[in-house]
């Protein structure tokens, strides 16, 4: 099971990342720079399978978030260098949580607590529907507004399966 940590910024660079010697994934693989209000800084390694909520074009000045694999071992270098698994572009008046949602569909940190409705899409991150049940999965959950309770609940408007291998 993937345990997503986040981190959200300003996205300050965008370049291109090398992970071959002979050029052919030249171009696939970038580096995307964030600081935050504490000005801590983190670079993303986005690939060709990191999911862009939306497939939201990313550039200098947006504020997004970043979820990455906090199990995964990371390079001990600053700023911290981590894989992107899935960015979310800040948009107003949307929200999203990504994480694992228990049986009850309640999420893991015990914060938002879904109610689907019969209009909530229900996809792959390869835009395709998805047919099984949502419990006890890795969800990105896109929703709106969501009552003060704790948890919160909320009806989302999209929730997609992250199904991993």
């Amino acid at each position: 099971m993937v345990n997503f940590f986040s981190f959200q910024g300003t996205v300050t660079m965008i370049s291109d990342f090398f992970i071959d010697q002979n050029g052919e994934s030249e171009g696939c693989y970038k580096i995307i720079t964030a600081e935050n209000s504490s000005r801590t800084v983190v670079n993303f390694v986005v690939s060709p399978t990191t999911y862009f909520v939306d497939q939201a074009m990313v550039r200098v000045g947006d504020i997004i978030t970043g979820y990455y694999d906090g199990n995964a071992p990371v390079p001990l270098i600053y700023p911290p260098q981590y894989r992107a698994l899935v960015v979310v572009k800040e948009v107003p008046f949307q929200n999203v949580k990504v994480g694992y949602f228990n049986g009850n569909l309640e999420s893991m940190d015990g914060q938002l607590k879904l109610i689907p409705s019969p209009f909530t899409q229900l996809l792959l991150t390869n835009g395709q529907d998805f047919t099984g049940t949502v419990a006890n999965r890795n969800l990105i959950v896109i929703y709106g507004p969501s009552t003060k309770s704790i948890p919160a609940q909320t009806t989302p408007y999209k929730i997609i399966v992250w199904c991993s291998l």
